[in-house]
């Protein structure tokens, strides 16, 4: 009796074991994506269902910007406000994930997740909107592998050109042009500001509105662009922050948040 329970637990395990691996080895690494750039996401793709079933006749705005055609200014400033350890992590901010759950515990609801620009990417790639346990596992799997695969810096370029900037709106090119009529290499750093604060509720809120929290949390990620030295205030009175005329800085290289060189390939 007690071999017979044995060998069904070991038979069950390797069963269990075996999933798993399967499970594994069917979730994308985006090895597709060490070169190619993808031309629509699956989140793209999910919105354009979600408006052809109810009858509206919308596509997503997409434009591609490589990382060299993004100002650095939003480079930071989305850094700053999305996962400003993203490029000392391997995927996961453990930190980010303890106090993220500190802040659900004491308001008593489901509000920060403490998801990485990795995970974030992950989800927007290949996963939908849905908030199930089966998808945040398929999620952290799917990150494991793509930071395995891909180098930091062609993550963050994915990263910027997939997220949601707004309802129908992806990328920082098509963001730019939509809420400041210009192109993201152009962005000042108020812009760029007002842009990476939008990101925790991209639907809800308007870079270029006056909504107090975005006005608030803009300026905080503002401030700190300013202690780390990726901006210089005085460039920024003297040219008034108006479309086309803050310079483009070369900040410190020292701090969180600052952008090492890029390209898809290196490491």
């Amino acid at each position: 009796m007690k071999k017979t329970f044995l060998y069904a637990a070991i038979i069950i395990t390797a069963a269990i074991a075996a999933g798993a691996f399967t499970f594994y080895l069917l979730m994308p690494d985006a090895s597709e994506f060490k070169a190619k750039n993808p031309q629509k996401t699956s989140l793209m793709t999910h919105r354009e269902l979600t408006w052809k079933a109810k009858g509206q006749k919308k596509i997503a705005a997409h434009r591609w910007a490589a990382l060299p055609d993004i100002s650095p200014y939003l480079i930071k400033a989305v850094i700053i406000s999305e996962d400003d350890r993203f490029w000392e992590h391997a995927g996961f901010d453990y930190g980010g994930m303890k106090e993220a759950m500190e802040k659900n515990l004491k308001s008593g609801k489901f509000r920060a997740g403490g998801s990485t620009i990795s995970q974030q990417l992950a989800k927007n790639l290949y996963l939908t909107p849905e908030r199930t346990f089966f998808r945040k596992i398929k999620e952290a799997v799917i990150t494991w592998k793509m930071e395995r695969t891909l180098a930091k810096r062609r993550i963050l370029e994915l990263y910027l050109n997939a997220v949601e900037w707004g309802d129908g709106v992806f990328g920082a090119e098509a963001a730019s042009n939509f809420y400041f009529g210009k192109r993201a290499s152009e962005l000042t750093p108020i812009e760029a500001a007002r842009l990476a604060a939008t990101l925790p509720s991209p639907k809800r809120l308007n870079p270029a509105g006056d909504q107090p929290y975005l006005l608030n949390r803009a300026e905080i990620i503002h401030e700190i662009m300013v202690k780390r030295g990726i901006v210089a205030p005085e460039f920024e009175i003297e040219n008034g922050d108006t479309p086309g005329e803050s310079p483009v800085l070369t900040p410190p290289d020292a701090g969180a948040g600052n952008t090492p060189p890029t390209g898809p390939d290196a490491n």
